[in-house]
């Protein structure tokens, strides 16, 4: 039997997280009551990185515990959408809470380039102030300077000063997006040391104690986790270059940081975080409604580095759903009057090497002639500019920049022979130029019949976009073959295994529905600005409120 490890939850009398309770069960149906008619006194905003509509349901069947409570007596949208196109963490971490598409918060991908700046480096990542001396996409100081809108949390604190703001994640780009410029406290998992901020404030003795707390734990080994019934069949070995995955079971030595990171360990330390920063600034125990966002970064490490589909995937999901359970245990135990929305920043995609063992024999991965260097070379050579530097990207999919250094002729030339290549190639499915994303209306309508070129407007932003979007077929896997493999799978594509997660909403005391139309994720913020009374101007969103009331009367009305 492998021995199973938990943070603790309560850091001052070290309960463990999975130890707690289940959930009650649902009161009958024909007794639930209705939405209460007051506002919650805290809003808890959960983003599990990675969390797709598909490994949602695929395992939905064996919760037991946080996500169990969350399903059966919940809002529950299956088919929630990031609908853009640019499906990264940082896009969609902009999205939740603002109410508002990558487009409107200026938020188009992890990483940008702005080749007008002089600086050597190029790349800008959305979490940076690369105005700032020294700093660089690799080494920042990490900063909302880049996010364009306010968030829920900051638009509360206008509306009322008291409001605590506060946001705990494993990313930073994921506690800044969620939790904005003007929140009391953003923390995130900063390294072996523990969390870290962006505010520059000293450590107070609650993060202290968290991150002795969590040395404590790296200090011990984890002998591994137990493998659930659930998760027998997925357990056997697949080779990708070098690695061989779908097997793990989160055993660690003693000190392995980047082990624990890529754990159910590191979600299990940021809800322990969580639940102590509720308790110790008794969060939602004041007149006002305070918020804290929590962003859950483990599924996706796992999902880059093992798939989606192994035994370390199906651990991962397994352990969310009881670390969640707990967590809401100590919420409940506590007397918190507490609205949950639960959530994702994008979907996933599992590796091809095992799509190809289980019937899917025609997933693929990207060419490396696809890759931003190679295509260059590619280009230049064929446009008369041998061995010069003309384009610019993150990868071999998404923007693609021309270098400015060009002049008007070169340019034009440059960007004819990259369409001639791109459109020729096998494995692309459309390239838009910044022109034809440009003149695109706003999307609107249902996010799932949303053409490519509506998805890629959504994401587009005039002064960060690139001179083209390169889009390519689905079961096309963005990370090339190679020798050495680093992440075995990725995301980011306009596809819907990408673009689709879950979207639900639970109170204690409201009226289970289910809800298979497809919404938006941008619908989160003004349906929870509706549950507290704040008004949001419909033209400063893309989103729009969502009624979380099942039969009769309407959370939105009014508002």
């Amino acid at each position: 039997m492998l021995k199973r490890v938990a943070a603790t939850l309560l850091l001052a009398t070290a309960v463990p997280l999975a130890a707690q309770s289940p959930a009650p069960s649902p009161a009958p149906a024909s007794t639930a009551p209705s939405m209460p008619a007051t506002p919650p006194k805290l809003i808890v905003a959960i983003s599990v990185d990675q969390f797709s509509a598909d490994l949602f349901s695929e395992y939905r069947q064996y919760y037991s515990a946080g996500l169990k409570r969350l399903t059966e007596e919940g809002a529950v949208f299956p088919r929630g959408y990031q609908s853009h196109a640019a499906t990264e963490t940082c896009p969609g971490h902009s999205t939740i809470l603002t109410g508002s598409r990558p487009s409107r918060t200026g938020i188009i991908a992890n990483t940008w380039f702005d080749l007008s700046t002089g600086l050597a480096d190029k790349a800008v990542y959305c979490a940076e102030d690369e105005s700032r001396p020294g700093t660089s996409s690799d080494k920042y100081e990490a900063s909302p300077v880049h996010l364009r809108v306010p968030t829920l949390g900051g638009r509360m604190k206008a509306a009322n000063p008291a409001t605590r703001v506060v946001s705990v994640s494993g990313k930073d780009r994921a506690a800044i997006m969620m939790g904005g410029p003007t929140a009391d406290q953003v923390w995130w998992l900063g390294g072996a040391q523990g969390y870290v901020s962006y505010k520059g404030v000293a450590t107070p003795p609650l993060v202290a104690k968290v991150n002795a707390v969590m040395a404590q734990r790296l200090a011990q080994a984890n002998a591994g986790f137990d493998l659930p019934m659930q998760c027998a069949a997925k357990d056997f070995p697949v080779r990708a270059g070098d690695r061989t995955v779908g097997t793990g079971r989160f055993a660690r030595a003693a000190g392995d940081y980047k082990a624990f990171r890529i754990s159910p360990e590191q979600d299990a330390m940021t809800l322990a975080f969580a639940a102590a920063a509720i308790e110790s600034m008794d969060l939602g125990k004041q007149a006002q409604t305070d918020i804290i966002s929590i962003g859950l970064s483990a599924t996706d490490y796992i999902g880059h580095t093992y798939g989606t589909e192994g035994t370390e995937s199906c651990i991962q999901v397994d352990r969310l759903d009881k670390e969640l359970g707990a967590f809401f245990d100590r919420l409940d135990k506590d007397g918190i009057d507490y609205v949950v929305v639960l959530t994702a920043d994008h979907g996933g995609h599992d590796l091809p090497e095992r799509y190809r063992l289980n019937a899917i024999p025609m997933e693929q991965r990207v060419d490396m002639a696809l890759t931003p260097k190679a295509l260059s070379d590619a280009v230049a050579a064929k446009a008369g500019l041998p061995g010069k530097k003309v384009i610019w990207g993150d990868g071999p999919s998404g923007d693609l920049y021309f270098d400015k250094g060009l002049t008007a002729a070169e340019r034009a030339k440059v960007e004819a022979e990259t369409l001639k290549l791109l459109r020729a190639h096998p494995q692309v499915e459309t390239v838009f130029t910044k022109a034809q994303i440009a003149a695109a209306p706003s999307p609107s309508g249902p996010p799932e019949s949303w053409t490519l070129l509506q998805e890629a407007r959504a994401s587009f932003d005039a002064e960060r976009s690139g001179d083209l979007l390169l889009l390519l077929k689905p079961r096309v896997m963005a990370i090339p073959e190679q020798a050495v493999m680093g992440s075995v799978a990725t995301h980011g594509s306009p596809w819907d295994a990408d673009r689709r997660v879950p979207i639900i909403f639970w109170r204690k005391g409201m009226r289970h529905f289910e809800q298979p139309m497809g919404v938006e994720t941008v619908d989160i913020m003004p349906s929870l600005a509706a549950l507290i009374g704040l008004p949001v101007p419909k033209d400063q969103i893309d989103g729009r409120c969502l009624d979380l009331i099942a039969g009769d009367g309407d959370s939105c009305a009014g508002k």
